[in-house]
């Protein structure tokens, strides 16, 4: 009876190690960061017609960190506004908290986003950052205009696809 008790226990944290493992495996970011976004979100948020995005590498905050990934969503239509969607994946998040916390520092006014990833702020020029677990990212969309509650919105909700799949 005691041996059926123990092997029942092994079993049973054997099955919910594995579970464990699996959904962390689950959160990891992909390799390609600019999936996150696709163009068809961005132009049904934004309203148009947007084209794959344009992939660069973005610069590190300072030696010792990570680059990241650029991601420019170009409007086929001239009117259109320009999105870049960036993405830093840093290795561990004790060290994004503190980056992400370092790079609010750089701006007059930050204004925070409640629901949104871990921690997320806009910065005085309407651009979003957000940080979940490891992941610190930046969303832009120029020019601006006016920043009404609609664009506002329509920022937060680029940020919410993002960090669904996060």
């Amino acid at each position: 009876m005691t041996h059926l008790r123990k092997l029942s226990l092994i079993s049973v944290t054997f099955f919910i190690t594995a579970c464990v493992v699996q959904s962390a495996r689950a959160a990891e970011p992909p390799d390609n960061l600019c999936t996150l976004l696709s163009p068809a979100q961005v132009s049904a948020t934004l309203g148009g017609t947007y084209d794959s995005p344009q992939k660069s590498t973005a610069p590190r905050f300072s030696a010792g960190t990570v680059e990241g990934t650029d991601c420019t969503y170009q409007p086929k239509e001239a009117a259109g506004s320009k999105v870049l969607f960036r993405a830093h994946v840093d290795a561990k998040e004790d060290e994004t908290k503190w980056l992400f916390l370092r790079l609010s520092k750089f701006y007059k006014t930050i204004t925070p986003v409640t629901g949104l990833g871990d921690e997320a702020y806009f910065d005085d020029v309407h651009g979003l950052h957000v940080r979940k677990g490891n992941v610190r990212m930046y969303i832009t969309v120029t020019p601006v205009g006016e920043f009404t509650p609609e664009r506002e919105k329509q920022i937060k909700d680029l940020g919410g696809s993002v960090v669904a799949q996060l």
